[in-house]
Protein backbone atom coordinates (compact mmCIF):
# COMPACT_ATOMS: atom_id res chain seq x y z
CA UNK A 1 0.00 0.00 0.00
CA UNK A 2 2.87 2.35 0.70
CA UNK A 3 4.01 2.12 -2.92
CA UNK A 4 0.52 3.05 -4.11
CA UNK A 5 0.25 6.05 -1.80
CA UNK A 6 3.72 7.26 -2.77
CA UNK A 7 2.83 7.27 -6.47
CA UNK A 8 -0.41 9.18 -6.10
CA UNK A 9 0.97 12.72 -5.63
CA UNK A 10 3.34 12.36 -8.58
CA UNK A 11 0.64 10.99 -10.86
CA UNK A 12 -1.85 13.65 -9.76
CA UNK A 13 0.60 16.52 -10.33
CA UNK A 14 1.70 15.21 -13.74
CA UNK A 15 -1.89 14.61 -14.86
CA UNK A 16 -3.03 18.06 -13.75
CA UNK A 17 -0.06 19.77 -15.40
CA UNK A 18 -0.36 17.92 -18.71
CA UNK A 19 -4.12 18.37 -18.96
CA UNK A 20 -3.85 22.07 -18.14
CA UNK A 21 -1.13 22.47 -20.78
CA UNK A 22 -2.96 20.36 -23.34
CA UNK A 23 -6.29 22.16 -22.99
CA UNK A 24 -4.54 25.54 -23.06
CA UNK A 25 -2.88 24.59 -26.34
CA UNK A 26 -6.21 23.27 -27.65
CA UNK A 27 -7.98 26.56 -27.00
CA UNK A 28 -5.27 29.10 -27.76
CA UNK A 29 -2.66 27.55 -30.06
CA UNK A 30 -4.09 24.69 -32.17
CA UNK A 31 -5.61 25.92 -35.46
CA UNK A 32 -9.31 25.78 -36.31
CA UNK A 33 -10.72 22.97 -38.41
CA UNK A 34 -11.65 24.06 -41.94
CA UNK A 35 -15.08 22.40 -41.66
CA UNK A 36 -16.01 22.63 -37.97
CA UNK A 37 -14.05 25.70 -36.99
CA UNK A 38 -13.47 26.32 -33.29
CA UNK A 39 -16.01 23.74 -32.11
CA UNK A 40 -13.86 20.76 -33.14
CA UNK A 41 -11.68 21.36 -30.05
CA UNK A 42 -13.83 18.93 -28.09
CA UNK A 43 -11.77 16.37 -30.04
CA UNK A 44 -8.90 17.02 -27.60
CA UNK A 45 -11.06 15.83 -24.70
CA UNK A 46 -13.31 13.26 -26.39
CA UNK A 47 -10.71 11.13 -28.18
CA UNK A 48 -8.29 10.89 -25.20
CA UNK A 49 -11.24 9.89 -23.00
CA UNK A 50 -12.25 7.18 -25.51
CA UNK A 51 -8.72 5.78 -25.71
CA UNK A 52 -8.37 5.89 -21.93
CA UNK A 53 -11.58 3.91 -21.49
CA UNK A 54 -10.24 1.30 -23.94
CA UNK A 55 -6.95 1.18 -22.04
CA UNK A 56 -8.77 0.62 -18.74
CA UNK A 57 -10.89 -2.18 -20.18
CA UNK A 58 -7.77 -3.84 -21.61
CA UNK A 59 -6.00 -3.48 -18.27
CA UNK A 60 -9.00 -4.98 -16.49
CA UNK A 61 -9.06 -7.92 -18.92
CA UNK A 62 -5.32 -8.47 -18.47
CA UNK A 63 -5.62 -8.49 -14.68
CA UNK A 64 -8.56 -10.91 -14.96
CA UNK A 65 -6.48 -13.18 -17.17
CA UNK A 66 -3.65 -13.06 -14.64
CA UNK A 67 -6.11 -14.07 -11.94
CA UNK A 68 -7.22 -17.09 -13.98
CA UNK A 69 -3.57 -18.03 -14.37
CA UNK A 70 -2.44 -17.57 -10.78
CA UNK A 71 -5.66 -17.49 -8.67
CA UNK A 72 -4.20 -14.55 -6.73
CA UNK A 73 -6.98 -12.44 -5.21
CA UNK A 74 -5.19 -9.12 -5.73
CA UNK A 75 -5.57 -9.51 -9.50
CA UNK A 76 -9.35 -9.75 -9.13
CA UNK A 77 -9.47 -6.49 -7.19
CA UNK A 78 -7.20 -4.76 -9.71
CA UNK A 79 -9.38 -6.00 -12.58
CA UNK A 80 -12.53 -4.77 -10.83
CA UNK A 81 -11.08 -1.29 -10.23
CA UNK A 82 -9.88 -0.97 -13.84
CA UNK A 83 -13.28 -1.97 -15.25
CA UNK A 84 -15.07 0.34 -12.81
CA UNK A 85 -13.00 3.30 -14.00
CA UNK A 86 -13.38 2.14 -17.60
CA UNK A 87 -17.16 2.42 -17.25
CA UNK A 88 -16.79 5.92 -15.77
CA UNK A 89 -14.60 7.01 -18.70
CA UNK A 90 -17.05 5.24 -21.03
CA UNK A 91 -19.84 7.39 -19.62
CA UNK A 92 -17.73 10.49 -20.28
CA UNK A 93 -17.10 9.18 -23.80
CA UNK A 94 -20.83 8.98 -24.52
CA UNK A 95 -21.44 12.44 -23.01
CA UNK A 96 -18.66 14.23 -24.87
CA UNK A 97 -19.45 12.31 -28.05
CA UNK A 98 -23.08 13.39 -27.83
CA UNK A 99 -22.05 17.03 -27.47
CA UNK A 100 -19.75 16.74 -30.50
CA UNK A 101 -22.50 14.97 -32.45
CA UNK A 102 -24.98 17.73 -31.64
CA UNK A 103 -22.53 20.34 -32.90
CA UNK A 104 -21.64 18.38 -36.05
CA UNK A 105 -24.91 16.68 -36.96
CA UNK A 106 -27.57 18.63 -35.11
CA UNK A 107 -28.47 15.42 -33.23
CA UNK A 108 -27.14 13.98 -29.98
CA UNK A 109 -27.32 10.44 -31.34
CA UNK A 110 -27.88 8.65 -34.64
CA UNK A 111 -28.58 4.92 -34.50
CA UNK A 112 -27.37 4.34 -38.05
CA UNK A 113 -23.82 5.22 -37.00
CA UNK A 114 -22.30 1.79 -36.38
CA UNK A 115 -19.21 3.09 -34.60
CA UNK A 116 -21.39 4.73 -31.95
CA UNK A 117 -23.58 1.67 -31.56
CA UNK A 118 -20.56 -0.62 -31.21
CA UNK A 119 -19.13 1.53 -28.43
CA UNK A 120 -22.52 1.55 -26.72
CA UNK A 121 -22.59 -2.26 -26.90
CA UNK A 122 -19.10 -2.39 -25.34
CA UNK A 123 -20.16 0.06 -22.63
CA UNK A 124 -23.34 -1.89 -21.78
CA UNK A 125 -21.36 -5.14 -21.77
CA UNK A 126 -19.08 -3.82 -19.06
CA UNK A 127 -22.03 -2.32 -17.16
CA UNK A 128 -23.45 -5.84 -17.07
CA UNK A 129 -20.17 -6.99 -15.50
CA UNK A 130 -21.29 -5.43 -12.22
CA UNK A 131 -24.72 -7.04 -12.45
CA UNK A 132 -23.04 -10.42 -12.83
CA UNK A 133 -20.48 -9.78 -10.12
CA UNK A 134 -22.93 -8.68 -7.45
CA UNK A 135 -25.57 -11.28 -8.30
CA UNK A 136 -23.21 -14.00 -7.02
CA UNK A 137 -22.22 -14.41 -3.39
CA UNK A 138 -18.70 -13.34 -2.44
CA UNK A 139 -16.24 -16.15 -2.96
CA UNK A 140 -14.24 -18.05 -5.60
CA UNK A 141 -17.24 -18.49 -7.90
CA UNK A 142 -17.85 -14.74 -8.10
CA UNK A 143 -14.18 -14.04 -8.73
CA UNK A 144 -13.83 -16.67 -11.45
CA UNK A 145 -17.04 -15.71 -13.25
CA UNK A 146 -16.04 -12.03 -13.18
CA UNK A 147 -12.60 -12.86 -14.55
CA UNK A 148 -13.95 -14.96 -17.43
CA UNK A 149 -16.48 -12.25 -18.28
CA UNK A 150 -13.80 -9.52 -18.27
CA UNK A 151 -11.47 -11.55 -20.49
CA UNK A 152 -14.29 -12.29 -22.94
CA UNK A 153 -15.07 -8.57 -23.13
CA UNK A 154 -11.60 -7.89 -24.50
CA UNK A 155 -12.80 -9.32 -27.83
CA UNK A 156 -15.19 -6.38 -28.23
CA UNK A 157 -12.53 -3.71 -27.67
CA UNK A 158 -10.72 -3.91 -31.06
CA UNK A 159 -14.08 -4.24 -32.84
CA UNK A 160 -15.25 -0.98 -31.30
CA UNK A 161 -11.96 0.92 -31.54
CA UNK A 162 -11.28 0.04 -35.18
CA UNK A 163 -14.85 0.33 -36.42
CA UNK A 164 -14.53 3.85 -37.80
CA UNK A 165 -11.50 2.79 -39.88
CA UNK A 166 -12.76 -0.60 -41.05
CA UNK A 167 -16.32 0.30 -41.97
CA UNK A 168 -16.99 1.51 -45.53
CA UNK A 169 -16.82 5.27 -45.85
CA UNK A 170 -20.51 5.58 -46.63
CA UNK A 171 -21.25 3.76 -43.35
CA UNK A 172 -19.64 6.37 -41.12
CA UNK A 173 -19.69 9.48 -43.27
CA UNK A 174 -21.70 11.36 -40.65
CA UNK A 175 -19.28 10.60 -37.82
CA UNK A 176 -17.47 13.80 -36.77
CA UNK A 177 -14.07 13.93 -38.47
CA UNK A 178 -11.59 16.71 -39.14
CA UNK A 179 -11.51 16.76 -42.91
CA UNK A 180 -9.88 20.16 -42.98
CA UNK A 181 -6.92 19.31 -40.78
CA UNK A 182 -3.79 17.26 -41.24
CA UNK A 183 -2.70 15.51 -38.09
CA UNK A 184 0.66 17.19 -37.61
CA UNK A 185 2.32 20.15 -35.95
CA UNK A 186 0.46 21.69 -33.02
CA UNK A 187 -2.52 19.43 -33.62
CA UNK A 188 -0.46 16.30 -33.00
CA UNK A 189 1.49 17.84 -30.11
CA UNK A 190 -1.68 19.07 -28.40
CA UNK A 191 -3.46 15.75 -28.86
CA UNK A 192 -0.54 13.71 -27.50
CA UNK A 193 -0.23 15.96 -24.45
CA UNK A 194 -3.98 15.66 -23.75
CA UNK A 195 -3.82 11.89 -24.22
CA UNK A 196 -0.84 11.55 -21.88
CA UNK A 197 -2.59 13.71 -19.28
CA UNK A 198 -5.81 11.67 -19.52
CA UNK A 199 -3.93 8.38 -19.16
CA UNK A 200 -2.07 9.71 -16.13
CA UNK A 201 -5.35 10.92 -14.64
CA UNK A 202 -6.77 7.42 -15.07
CA UNK A 203 -3.62 5.95 -13.49
CA UNK A 204 -3.95 8.29 -10.50
CA UNK A 205 -7.63 7.42 -10.05
CA UNK A 206 -6.80 3.73 -10.42
CA UNK A 207 -4.18 3.89 -7.68
CA UNK A 208 -6.46 5.96 -5.46
CA UNK A 209 -9.42 3.59 -5.75
CA UNK A 210 -7.21 0.53 -5.40
CA UNK A 211 -5.68 1.97 -2.25
CA UNK A 212 -9.13 2.62 -0.80
CA UNK A 213 -10.38 -0.88 -1.67
CA UNK A 214 -7.34 -2.53 -0.11
CA UNK A 215 -7.72 -0.47 3.05
CA UNK A 216 -11.37 -1.51 3.20
CA UNK A 217 -10.42 -5.18 2.85
CA UNK A 218 -7.80 -4.85 5.56
CA UNK A 219 -10.28 -3.18 7.93
CA UNK A 220 -12.78 -6.00 7.39
CA UNK A 221 -10.08 -8.54 8.15
CA UNK A 222 -9.15 -6.71 11.38
CA UNK A 223 -12.80 -6.57 12.46
CA UNK A 224 -13.16 -10.32 11.86
CA UNK A 225 -9.98 -11.03 13.83
CA UNK A 226 -11.16 -8.99 16.82
CA UNK A 227 -14.77 -10.24 16.73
Amino acid sequence: MSSLSSRLPTLAVLATGLLALGFSLAFFVAPDDADQGFSYRIFYAHVPIVLTSYALFVWGAWKAFRHLQTKRENYDLESYVAIHLGVIFGTLTLLTGSVWAKISWGHFWLWDQKQLVLFLVLFLFYCAYFMLRFSVEDGPQRVNLSAVYAVFGAVLIPVSSLAIRLLPKNANQNHPVMNGLNFHGWIRITFLICLAGMLLLAAALYHLELLGKRLDVRLRELREETA
